[in-house]
Formats: structure tokens, C-alpha cells, sequence
């Protein structure tokens, strides 16, 4: 699959715009002290790293920016223009970022969560559409190369559905709630917490955890850019702590963590933690096992799932080539693993 040329055209804004200010070639000099934090408004770690100001804490000598993006595809535009240096972004982007075309020189670092009930396919009440079979003809709304895009794709395709028997269209998790109260969409795949607001008049018709249970798992990782990596080793080992001090936060005191998160999300402490209690959270001593991202000695099955999701994508005609195994192993970041974490 080629860029579309709107796309393409973005992908030549952004970069011109990062290169413009200077930023973009900055981060990747030692002498250089500033961050560039690309976040997104799902409930996790990565918000109580935000709100508590841990990295801040960590890192005093630094100069610590967060921005806000609605999607993994956003994210991965931002990287190429160089415009990041670290970012929250689901699996199926990162694999899609690690293919051709975009080959973006990023490093998983982190896993900020496993994908369960915290996103899940949803028909509309008044659709006529109670099974996934019944999406045959309807109109579905997900953030194209997110996440839930991928665990679309794989809920058709094990419903032995045609992309081409229905018409997905792209929409971010805010638009997908204005159209779905217009009634101009039968079904979305969304995530939380715009989820909580579709499950209120629809259907949930399969979570992202009943399709990890089928072979097709997604997640949510912290990605650095890898020549910010090698410029500021220090610092990134100070955030991989931040955010696995937020994942202790979640499992000892869930109402600490439900309030920071409450408060990045603007909703109440009881709603957050009802969210949080939706997504698998790992232990940060998990983080270095064979499951996820390994050890300097041997990297993790995490890189093959995230080949796998490549493989699926080709298949799926969405990236024109899958990198191989090695490729994907030299973009698990596993350095000082598991000592930097224990």
C-alpha cells in the first residue's frame, strides 16, 4: 500500500514545520535537555507519569514537554517529522511504523499495558446488529491504523468477513461519538474512555481480550526514537522507571492512581478506576521476561508479536512489506534490562 497523498503531503508539513524550529535535530545531542512527550487520553501509567510529575521530578535539568495526539497513526506522522522523542502508541501502529513504507527508527521500551475489555467492538442499539456476522452491509467507524483498527480487521477475518462486504470508515474516538449519537454509524471499535459512552445505547460485540485469547493480542507500548535513545541513555532509563513506578501506583494503591488518572481524563475517581480495572497492567519485574521485552542477553516474544501483527497487516494489504525478525528484535530497547528496572 502506498501514502496517500494527503497523507504524504501531511507527513512533508510536520517534518518541514519540526525542522523549522530547530527542535527536530536538538534531542538527539547529549548537550541537548529537552524532551518531547507524546501522550494519549487512554487510562494508564503514562497518565499518572504525567500527572504526578515523575519524570519531571526525575529529571530536573531537563525541559519536559507533554502533547496530546488522538491516535497511533498521528503519533507515528509525528516521529517522522522527527518531532517526538517518546510516545504512548498501541502495537499495531508500532508495527506498522516499523514496515515499510514508514521504517521509522523507533525502540519499544516499555509495555504500558495489555489491550483486555479497555477496547471492544460496539453496535449501535436501533442498528439491527447483534452479531459481528451482521456487519455485512453496515457502516463502522475506528481510528484507521490504531489498535482497534488492527482488532477490527481480526474480528472480521475470523468471522470469515470481507473488508469489502462492509464500509469502515476513519474517525477518531471523539468523532465516533458524535456520529454514533447522530446515528450515522452502526457499530465502532473504540477504546476508553469514549468506550464507556458507546456501551451506554449499544452492544458489545467482542473486547480486544476475547481476541487476544483467539492469537491476536494488541497492547500499549512507550516507544523512544532511537537516536534520542543513544543521545540520552540517562534519560531514558529515568522514564522507564517513572512509568514503572506508575504501574506499582496501579497495583498498590488503586485509588492514588485512579485520581491521577481521573484527573488527566476530566472524569470522576470512581469512573477511573473502573476503567483501569478493564486493562491488564503488567509488573514492572514482567517487563523483562521472555513474554515481553526481554533482556540484553535475549530479547522477548514481544518482538515477535509485534512480527506477527506486521505479517497480519501485509496480509490485510495495509503496509507494503513485513521486516524481518532481526529487524524487529533491534526495536525491543533492552538495554540495561532487567537490572534498570529491578
Amino acid at each position: 500500500m502506498k501514502i496517500p497523498r494527503l497523507f504524504a503531503a501531511a507527513l512533508l508539513v510536520a517534518a518541514t514545520a519540526a525542522c523549522g524550529n530547530g527542535a527536530a535535530s536538538g534531542n538527539t545531542d547529549p548537550e541537548q535537555k529537552t524532551i518531547r512527550i507524546a501522550y494519549q487520553a487512554f487510562p494508564s501509567g503514562d497518565l499518572i507519569v504525567k500527572n504526578q510529575g515523575l519524570l519531571e521530578k526525575a529529571l530536573p535539568g531537563y525541559r519536559i514537554t507533554w502533547t496530546k495526539f488522538d491516535s497511533g497513526a498521528s503519533v507515528n506522522t509525528a516521529f517522522v517529522a522527527k518531532s517526538i522523542d517518546i510516545a504512548a502508541i498501541g502495537s499495531s501502529p508500532v508495527a506498522r511504523g516499523l514496515s515499510a513504507p514508514l521504517n521509522i527508527p523507533y525502540q519499544v521500551a516499555f509495555v504500558l499495558d495489555v489491550a483486555g475489555d479497555n477496547e471492544a467492538l460496539v453496535a449501535r442499539n436501533g442498528s439491527g446488529v447483534d452479531s459481528i456476522a451482521a456487519l455485512r452491509g453496515k457502516k463502522v467507524a475506528t481510528p484507521f491504523a490504531s489498535t482497534a483498527h488492527y482488532s477490527l480487521l481480526a474480528a472480521l477475518d475470523k468471522a470469515g468477513i470481507k473488508e469489502s462486504e462492509l464500509t469502515i470508515v476513519d474517525l477518531e474516538p471523539q468523532d465516533i461519538q458524535a456520529a454514533w449519537t447522530r446515528g450515522d454509524i452502526d457499530a465502532a471499535y473504540s477504546w476508553l474512555p469514549s468506550l464507556d459512552a458507546l456501551k451506554k445505547t449499544g452492544k458489545v460485540l467482542v473486547t480486544s481480550r476475547e481476541l487476544a485469547a483467539a492469537g491476536k493480542p494488541t497492547l500499549d507500548l512507550g516507544v523512544v526514537y532511537t537516536a534520542f535513545a543513544a543521545a540520552h541513555p540517562d534519560a531514558v532509563d529515568a522514564w522507564r522507571k517513572a512509568e514503572a513506578q506508575a504501574l506499582d501506583l496501579i497495583a498498590t494503591d488503586p485509588a492514588a492512581a485512579a485520581k491521577a488518572v481521573g484527573a488527566e481524563l476530566n472524569i470522576g475517581a470512581d469512573d477511573a478506576k473502573a476503567q483501569l480495572a478493564q486493562g491488564v497492567f503488567l509488573k514492572p519485574s514482567d517487563l523483562s521476561s521472555d513474554e515481553w521485552l526481554g533482556t540484553e542477553a535475549k530479547v522477548g516474544q514481544l518482538a515477535q508479536n509485534l512480527l506477527s501483527a506486521a505479517e497480519f497487516l501485509k496480509a490485510q494489504q495495509k503496509i507494503d512489506a513485513v521486516p524481518d525478525l532481526a529487524t524487529v528484535e533491534k526495536a525491543i530497547y533492552v538495554k540495561g534490562l532487567p537490572s534498570v528496572l529491578s
